[in-house]
């Protein structure tokens, strides 16, 4: 699956984000602050 580039921006909210493939989906997840999160998919 491609992703998309809102993600990818979505990655430069905070230094810790991170684009993760799960189950087919692509979340943007960051353990330390938390509310910053999205969801592909």
């Amino acid at each position: 699956m491609k992703v998309k580039n809102s993600l990818r921006s979505l990655k430069n909210w905070h230094r810790d984000c991170r684009i993760v493939r799960r189950k087919g989906r692509v979340y943007v997840i960051n353990k330390t602050q938390r509310r910053f999160k999205a969801r592909q998919g």
